[in-house]
């Protein structure tokens, strides 16, 4: 029998020497072993230790980034890629409040930002995902990279699904209800950025992970992003609380903001029904939800923000009012 060590071995040795000789990997060591794992290069039991060792000692930022620069790595990109602007990731899926989010998203395209959106959906029982949502209310699904630049051309907006931009990726993100646990591939997709967006918007459920998120982006030179603890983990302001968001600036990090609650009522119940179509009489204005709306604005208002729109909170916050009250509210392609 052959005794020669895998390849990937000296990767689970590094996380599983014991209390004492256990240590994080480098950004180099991070990148090396997502590499390999992306390349089918480490066997399934290899994975499954790596992702539960990982979950276990808890991945900081330079790990984050390693794992961020090792998925781009092995991404195919076409020749020619559309210019984006921001770039918005989707993979918690919502469960308490409707995917206000994507609103927003939309009415940064209608009024000529382009958005390149990715995500997941499924890994989890009970939640409502983007890629649904976007069907229900028409909007076409990207199928391949090439797909997603044209309709970043003709509409200022794209949703790509991970497994377009990573079957393997996706097969990892699926082995949650195998081992029972989120794994460091729900941290870093967040970060994948495929076509190169000089802004960056994150949402994170999880308070510790705001400091993860700012030093990967600094490590990773990220332009300009912006964090903050969205609702159920999307990119979503939550509307009645006051909001602490961080920043960073390509290697620096910036002096965080507390944006203001919007509504008054502190406590939002959960929605019962969770019906997408209300979303879109919502936005046709044949419904009336001060929550929904607040959302839709407060989040969009960090977007415009963030794109250097205005420095200013309040006129961010205006500025996005004003968006939502000149919308076309024919805009979504489907009627309900």
């Amino acid at each position: 029998m052959d005794q020669t060590l895998h390849p990937f071995a000296k990767y689970i040795a590094i996380l599983a020497r014991g209390k004492t000789k256990t240590r994080s990997f480098t950004l180099q060591e991070s990148q090396d072993a997502m590499s390999m794992i992306l390349k089918d290069e480490a066997l399934p039991e290899q994975i499954g230790a790596f992702l539960m060792l990982m979950r276990l000692k808890e991945e900081n930022g330079e790990e984050i980034a390693g794992f961020t620069l090792g998925a781009r790595s092995v991404i195919n990109l076409p020749e020619k890629i559309a210019k984006v602007d921001i770039d918005w990731s989707s993979y918690a899926g919502k469960r308490r409040q409707l995917p206000y989010f994507i609103l927003s998203a939309l009415l940064l395209a209608q009024n000529g930002t382009r958005v390149f959106m990715h995500g997941t959906s499924g890994h989890t029982p009970g939640r409502v995902y983007t890629q649904e949502v976007l069907e229900t209310l028409g909007f076409p699904i990207a199928n391949s990279l090439e797909q997603a630049s044209e309709q970043v051309d003709t509409n200022n907006f794209t949703y790509v699904p991970l497994e377009v931009l990573s079957p393997k990726l996706r097969e990892l993100i699926e082995m949650r209800p195998i081992l029972g646990l989120r794994s460091p591939v729900h941290s870093f997709a967040r970060m994948l950025n495929p076509f190169n967006a000089p802004a960056m918007m994150q949402g994170i459920f999880h308070r510790g992970f705001m400091e993860i998120h700012t030093s990967a982006a600094q490590l990773l030179k990220q332009p300009k992003m912006a964090v903050f603890r969205g609702e159920g983990g999307e990119i979503e302001r939550r509307p009645n609380k006051p909001t602490k968001t961080h920043y960073t600036k390509g290697k620096n990090e910036l002096e965080p903001e507390i944006w203001p609650a919007i509504v008054n009522e502190p406590f939002q119940a959960a929605d019962e029904e969770m019906n997408i179509a209300n979303l879109i009489r919502l936005y046709r204005g044949e419904i009336e939800n001060e929550y929904g709306i607040a959302s839709v604005t407060g989040t969009l208002a960090i977007a415009l923000k963030l794109l250097g729109k205005t420095n200013n909170i309040a006129l961010a916050q205006q500025l996005a009012n004003d968006m939502w009250n000149k919308r076309n509210k024919n805009y979504l392609p489907l009627s309900v």
